[in-house]
């Protein structure tokens, strides 16, 4: 009799312990449909398309940006990095460049043929001459950088890179006035990348740094992190990052 009486106890400990850990996972999901969306990601045409819902828009430099820290809802590698260094230096990031509202002066890159440009709340993309802007955005306590234009204002404009190219691409754009940043779902040409994000109806386009160990990038869901490419070492320089 004590051995049933025992062993209906423990079955009534079991289910409650069970029925207590799904009240805990429902007030989990409860609190996680709570948590603002901070980044919209739609996946269409081979692309991943990621509209962050910021207040603020950065050039980051010298030290990634950290998971920790939750102003931050999307970052990725924005201008090109020159040599591997040890250590951190302004010039090694290609062209001139504006973070937390001073200009740098980066090294001579030729494939820079436009920048992207924040201050005052509002952003811009810029086709050749562009360093008026940049001093703007300094003065404004803005941000800045110089990257491959791919496309403006609705229209492809020439670029060094083939469009044989493959790769996986990335680009900060231009949607309907919505910035965003689109990365193709995998390898393609960049003939093809080019092609989509006019067929998604980009307006601006600016190529953004990636290949293995410059792609590293992860964007924030609902409090949780979205890992989009892993941190494979520490010679990244340089990040357009974005806080909520």
């Amino acid at each position: 009799m004590r051995t049933i009486v025992l062993l209906l106890n423990f079955v009534f400990l079991l289910l409650s312990c069970r029925a207590g850990n799904s009240n805990e996972q429902v007030v989990k999901d409860e609190a996680d449909a709570k948590e603002p969306v901070t980044v919209i990601r739609k996946d269409t045409l081979g692309l991943i398309v990621l509209y962050p819902q910021y207040s603020k828009v950065d050039l980051v430099c010298g030290t990634v940006p950290s998971k920790s820290d939750s102003r931050v809802i999307l970052f990725a590698e924005a201008a090109y990095t020159g040599e591997l260094l040890k250590e951190f230096k302004h010039f090694n990031i290609a062209g001139d460049h504006v973070s937390a509202g001073k200009r740098y002066k980066g090294y001579r890159c030729k494939r820079n043929t436009g920048a992207f440009v924040y201050y005052g709340g509002t952003f811009k993309f810029c086709h050749k001459d562009y360093s008026q802007e940049m001093d703007r955005a300094a003065a404004n306590g803005g941000a800045a950088f110089g990257q491959e234009m791919m496309i403006y204002k609705g229209r492809l404009v020439e670029i060094a890179r083939k469009d044989g190219n493959k790769n996986q691409f990335r680009a900060l754009c231009n949607h309907a006035g919505r910035l965003c940043i689109v990365e193709s779902k995998g390898v393609m040409t960049f003939g093809i990348f080019k092609k989509q994000l006019l067929n998604l109806g980009i307006m601006d386009a600016l190529y953004l740094d990636m290949g293995a160990g410059w792609n590293h990038a992860w964007y924030r869901d609902r409090g949780k992190i979205v890992e989009l490419h892993p941190k494979l070492h520490d010679y990244c320089t340089n990040w357009i990052t974005f806080y909520k």
